[in-house]
C-alpha cells in the first residue's frame, strides 16, 4: 500500500506539471532512442553483409599474391606500400591449372576475373550502365551467378577469344524489352577504350548487393556484363593474374585446407624477394566484418549513452526543485509523523517513474528511428529484445542513483523548519 500510495503521488505530481515532466524526460528519451535506434541499424547492417557474404559462398577460399610482410587481405586489396606488380610477380595460367589439379578432391570449381572498368550498352536511345568482367567458365559457378537463360562462358569462348557476353535481365528489360529474345542480339558497349560488341550467349538474374541506397531507375542501375577472360586480358596490362578464387567440394574443415593452400602457394613464391601468396577464407573474414561492425556500433552507442548522464542529471535538478517546492509539505507529513524513509522513497519512487517514463517514450522513439534507417537502407529491421530490457533497467537505475541525493536532502528536512519555509 505504502508504494502504490507513492506512485499515485507522483503520478499526480507528472499529471501537474506535464511540461516540466516532459522536458526532464528528453535527455532520458534521447539517449535511449539513440542507443537503441543505433544498435538496431548495427545489427541490420551486420545482417545483411553476413548475408551478402555468405551469398558469396562462405567456404570460399581466396588465394593473392601479396607484398612479403604485408600478406592481410586488406593491405593487398588497398596496395598499400606496394609498387605496380611486374607479370613475373603474378600468377601464370598454368600454375593455377596445376593447384587444381593437385587439390582435385577438394576444389569443386575455380574463378579467374579481371576487372576492365565501365561503361555504356547503348542503342539509339536506349542504354543500361554496365560493370565490365572478364570471367572464366568456373567463375559463374562459384560466384553464384544464376543463369536464367542461355548459357555462362565456355572453355571454347575463352581459347577462341570470343566477343560474347552474358548480360543482367536488367540489361534485357531496358535494351530488348519483354517481347525480344536477347540471345543472339549484339550489344556496343561504349568504354573509355572505344566501342566494342558483343554478342549476348545468356542473361543472369541481377541481385541487388550491399546496402540498398536511394532508389534510382532501372536503367541508371550499373550491372555486371561478363566477357571471357582472354578478351578482357587483350587491353590489361597484365596477362598473368593476382589472385583467383576456389569454391570447396564437402571439405569440413575450411580452415584447415586454407592453411594447405597457402603452404602450398608460399613454397611456389618462395624464389621470390619481394611478393608471396597467400590464402583467405570468407568464414574469416565474415567473422572480422561481424566483430569489426559490433565493435563501432558499440562504440557509438557508448557515445549516444552519455546522453543519458546528461537526461540524469536533468532529473536530479528537477527533483531538487521539487524538494524545493513541496517543503511545506514534507513538512507537514513529517509533523503528522512520516518516517524519514517513507519521505525518501516517495522522492525516489517519483524520479524512477519520470525516468522509466522516459525509458518507454526513448525505446518507442529508437524503434521508430531505426525503422526509418532500414527502408531508406533497404534492409531487414532487427530488434534486439535485450537491449530493450536493459535500457528499461538502465532508466530505473538512472532514476535511482540520481534520485537518492534528492531524496535523502528531502528525508532530513527539519519538521519546524520545513512547516515555517515560504
Amino acid at each position: 500500500m505504502f508504494l502504490k500510495e507513492n506512485v499515485i503521488l507522483a503520478v499526480a505530481g507528472l499529471r501537474a506539471n506535464k511540461v516540466r515532466a516532459f522536458l526532464t524526460m528528453l535527455g532520458i528519451i534521447i539517449g535511449i532512442g539513440s542507443v537503441i535506434a543505433i544498435v538496431s541499424i548495427g545489427d541490420a547492417v551486420t545482417n545483411n553483409v553476413s548475408d551478402t557474404m555468405a551469398g558469396l559462398g562462405a567456404n570460399n577460399i581466396y588465394v593473392y599474391v601479396a607484398p612479403n610482410g604485408n600478406d592481410s587481405i586488406y593491405g593487398q586489396m588497398n596496395g598499400s606500400g606496394t609498387e605496380k606488380m611486374d607479370d613475373s610477380d603474378l600468377l601464370t595460367f598454368d600454375q593455377i591449372e596445376q593447384v587444381k589439379k593437385k587439390f582435385s578432391n577438394e576444389i569443386s570449381d575455380l574463378a579467374l576475373y579481371e576487372s576492365v572498368g565501365s561503361g555504356k550498352a547503348q542503342d539509339g536511345h536506349k542504354y543500361a550502365n554496365v560493370t565490365i568482367y572478364g570471367a572464366n567458365p568456373g567463375f559463374g559457378s562459384v560466384e553464384n551467378v544464376d543463369v536464367q537463360k542461355g548459357r555462362f562462358l565456355t572453355d571454347r569462348d575463352i581459347s577462341g577469344n570470343r566477343r560474347v557476353a552474358v548480360v543482367s535481365d536488367k540489361l534485357v528489360s531496358n535494351m530488348f524489352g519483354s517481347e525480344t529474345d536477347p540471345l543472339g542480339q549484339k550489344i556496343n558497349v561504349d568504354t573509355s577504350d572505344g566501342v566494342e560488341s558483343y554478342t549476348i550467349v545468356g542473361v543472369y538474374k541481377y541481385v541487388q548487393q550491399g546496402f540498398g541506397g536511394a532508389a534510382v531507375a532501372d536503367k541508371d542501375i550499373s550491372t555486371t556484363l561478363y566477357i571471357p577472360v582472354s578478351v578482357a586480358k587483350e587491353t590489361s596490362d597484365n596477362q598473368n593474374y593476382s589472385s583467383f578464387e576456389i569454391k570447396l567440394k564437402n571439405v569440413n574443415d575450411t580452415h584447415a585446407f586454407t592453411d594447405r593452400i597457402e603452404s602450398y602457394m608460399k613454397r611456389l613464391y618462395a624464389n621470390n624477394p619481394k611478393y608471396t601468396c597467400s590464402a583467405y577464407n570468407m568464414e574469416n573474414m565474415l567473422s572480422s566484418v561481424t566483430s569489426m561492425m559490433g565493435t563501432i556500433s558499440i562504440a557509438i552507442a557508448a557515445i549516444a549513452a552519455i546522453a543519458l548522464i546528461v537526461g540524469g542529471i536533468g532529473v536530479m535538478n528537477i527533483m531538487l526543485v521539487s524538494v524545493t517546492e513541496r517543503t511545506r509539505e514534507i513538512g507537514t507529513r513529517k509533523a503528522l509523523g512520516a518516517r524519514s524513509s517513507y519521505i525518501r522513497m516517495q522522492f525516489i519512487v517519483e524520479s524512477v517513474i519520470i525516468c522509466v517514463i522516459g525509458g518507454i517514450i526513448g525505446i518507442i522513439t529508437g524503434i521508430g528511428l531505426a525503422a526509418a534507417g532500414v527502408t531508406l537502407l533497404k534492409m531487414k529491421l532487427v530488434i534486439s529484445v535485450p537491449i530493450i530490457f536493459i535500457s528499461v533497467g538502465f532508466s530505473m537505475l538512472i532514476g535511482i542513483f540520481f534520485g537518492y541525493y534528492p531524496a535523502k536532502k528531502a528525508s532530513q528536512l527539519d519538521p519546524i523548519d520545513a512547516l515555517r519555509y515560504e
